[in-house]
């Protein structure tokens, strides 16, 4: 039964949702302690699949991070140890080990096992904090087969275990020792996280880094003690703060810097502080990072909101004093002024306001004046200050304020010429004759002759096939008015019924029209392949991100060889392993003597019988689904791997290739 069949079905099924049995006070459930938690564990940390399984190392160390903020910690260290647990120390106070008067138990229990507990809600203990919704220690707690906890504090070191929440044993004192500090160590619970429960290093390598940079001074060390053989180990400690951040972000993604520094402006008001550090580049992309409380606030908030306000208002008013906007250029707009921005916004507060546990957005509105009002201010002094750079950063502007009214034009243009917005379809477009966009698929295939097969295998019902000319444009590299003239892109907009632009929003993505919920990039299994794939994502990712973020664009998976002994049934393999594994299974053991294997260099090389049995058959096909887990290092993979610095580049390919073993 195929994908689509069997959608049907379901939904067909789940048409009658009539309750029958009486609904009465006994069907009330009520969770108690921490049993919601591993009822619900998406509503905590997002997911219970890699994401969540690495948040629950970002909310132990985000808890040492508040000691850091508090100005009673210097050290964290998280290290990796074989089975795949997670030790976090750090040299802070110490969780309180004194007995709770409102539970009668140990403040450290009551932390790790009651939900909304913590030092974070009043009082003295916390100024300023990232985990103010106090369910992140209790949650790991929940979430994790055992979960240990040593504290350091008043001449003894205090102990205590968990399972899944519960307590093993009472806190007791283990040994007699001088300082102060944390330690908790956790196994995440196979249970919960059925996908996987092995930590990604580069993941939490690109956290605590971020995490250095963003406390100026605090060394945060993580160590991948897993493999004794090959143990990796990094320490991130980073004087310049946020500062050395814009500059490792232009450095690690090859993006040349137009200025001779780094600005970097701040201010405190109260129990508020906000600081900014910027820089323009050569490129036509920026790059926006904002942080409330050291928490990634990756959907922005009220701190960007007053960024962005501000340098609007600063460049235009600055370019209107001093003669760089003339009375016939048009005012800059937001894009205008941030192509080819790098820049970081910190802020510090107490009561932060966050929407939701995953804290991706910052609600405080009173922070949106403290942010706007620094940088107007000192933004201006500082150009004021240095009129050479001044110039220079306004004229990118200029360009590209120029560059975005000539994008305008050819967008309209193309439309006027019904490229994006009519009803005629591409000439090159094998439509399907369903049209339930939920139920349709585009396979976007390199070459005339792949398409061709394409065309001729698939299920003419809901595959849509779409061949491209070899390469298309690199967006990364190109102005916007380049995109919207190129004859491939736009076949393509046409296709999906994309639109981009408004009056208010020339970057806005209108997906209302959109013909596939399934849009599948079909390439050679070669380096030329993957290259052609990449910048279709490119595409993608810079001018129609709502199409990844809500799941429609995908990548087929042709098999490498086939494998065939006699006059039976033909095999396929996806890699050089499973092809060994499967000649070994052929021959029983007696290598490939009579066995035909085949390398497919190229789709075209394919039937299309076999194209459709290993690579569009719903049954039998193997997609990839392309989503955006880390928007800031997604961005950071495109910048680098489609612009101009080689060196980054390199290093990202002899690291990931799978097509190294490839024949020319």
């Amino acid at each position: 039964m195929s994908e689509e069949e069997n959608k049907i079905e379901l939904e067909e099924a789940d048409i009658d949702t009539t309750v029958t049995e009486e609904y009465s006070a006994k069907d009330i459930q009520v969770l108690e302690g921490l049993e919601a938690v591993r009822k619900r564990p998406g509503m905590y940390i997002g997911s219970t699949g890699p994401r969540g399984l690495h948040h629950l190392v970002y909310e132990i160390v985000d808890n040492s991070i508040d000691e850091a903020l508090a100005g009673v910690c210097t050290h964290i260290e998280c290290n990796i140890l074989p089975g795949d647990i997670i030790e976090v120390k750090d040299n802070g106070r110490g969780i309180p080990t004194g007995i709770n008067e409102k539970t009668g138990l140990p403040a450290v229990t009551v932390v790790l096992t009651v939900l909304h507990a913590g030092g974070k809600f009043g009082g003295s203990g916390y100024k300023v904090s990232g985990g103010l919704h106090g369910v992140g220690s209790s949650v790991v707690n929940a979430l994790s087969e055992w979960l240990e906890v040593e504290v350091t504090q008043n001449g003894h070191v205090y102990s205590q275990k968990f399972e899944r929440g519960k307590p093993v044993n009472d806190l007791h004192i283990i040994a007699d020792k001088d300082g102060h500090g944390t330690t908790i160590r956790f196994k995440a619970d196979a249970e919960i996280f059925q996908e996987t429960t092995v930590y990604d290093y580069e993941i939490l390598a690109r956290r605590l880094r971020e995490q250095a940079f963003l406390n100026a001074g605090l060394s945060i060390s993580l160590t991948d003690k897993r493999d004794e053989d090959n143990i990796l180990s990094e320490v991130y400690c980073y004087e310049g703060g946020i500062r050395s951040f814009v500059e490792y972000i232009n450095t690690s993604r090859g993006l040349n810097p137009i200025q001779d520094e780094v600005i970097h402006l701040s201010t405190t008001k109260g129990d508020r502080s906000a600081e900014v550090a910027l820089c323009y580049t050569d490129s036509y992309n920026e790059t926006l990072l904002s942080f409330a409380n050291n928490i990634n606030t990756i959907d922005g908030g009220t701190h960007e909101t007053g960024f962005k306000t501000a340098l609007t208002r600063v460049f235009n008013d600055y370019g209107k004093k001093f003669g760089i906007l003339k009375d016939s250029d048009k005012k800059f707009t937001g894009d205008d002024v941030r192509e080819g921005i790098t820049a970081v916004i910190s802020v510090k507060l107490t009561e932060a306001q966050f929407e939701g546990q995953t804290k991706g957005k910052l609600g405080n509105t009173d922070i949106t004046g403290l942010v706007s009002t620094m940088l107007y201010d000192k933004l201006m002094t500082y150009l004021e200050e240095n009129p050479s750079t001044a110039r220079t950063i306004l004229n990118k502007s200029l360009d590209a304020s120029r560059a975005r009214e000539a994008a305008r034009k050819a967008r309209d243009n193309a439309r006027r010429k019904s490229a994006l917005e009519s009803n005629s379809l591409p000439g090159k477009l094998a439509d399907c004759t369903e049209r339930d966009a939920e139920r349709t698929e585009l396979y976007i295939v390199e070459g005339d002759s792949a398409g061709g097969t394409a065309k001729q295998g698939r299920d003419r019902k809901f595959q849509a096939i779409l061949p491209l000319r070899g390469k298309i444009l690199n967006v990364e590299k190109a102005l916007a008015h380049r995109v919207w003239e190129s004859d491939e892109i736009k076949i393509i907009f046409q296709a999906l019924g994309i639109t981009i632009g408004t009056a208010e929003d020339s970057k806005a993505v209108n997906l209302e029209k959109l013909r596939y919920h399934k849009i599948v990039i079909m390439a050679d299994a070669d380096v030329d392949g993957a290259h052609i794939a990449t910048l279709i994502m490119t595409l993608f990712f810079r001018f129609m991100r709502p199409v990844i973020e809500n799941g429609y664009l995908y990548i087929a998976t042709p098999p490498l060889y086939s494998v065939k002994k006699g006059n039976k049934e033909q095999r396929y393999c996806w890699t050089d392993k499973e092809l060994e594994q499967l000649v070994n299974e052929m021959s029983n053991g007696k290598g490939d003597a009579g066995l035909h294997i085949q390398r497919y260099k190229g789709l075209g090389e394919m039937s299309d019988v076999q194209l459709w049995e290993t690579t569009m058959n719903p049954d039998t096909r193997i997609l990839r689904q392309v989503s955006i887990e880390n928007a800031a290092e997604a961005d950071r993979v495109f910048s680098m791997l489609m612009g101009d610095d080689v060196p980054p580049r390199r290093e990202f390919i002899e690291r990931h290739a799978t097509y190294a073993n490839i024949d020319a």
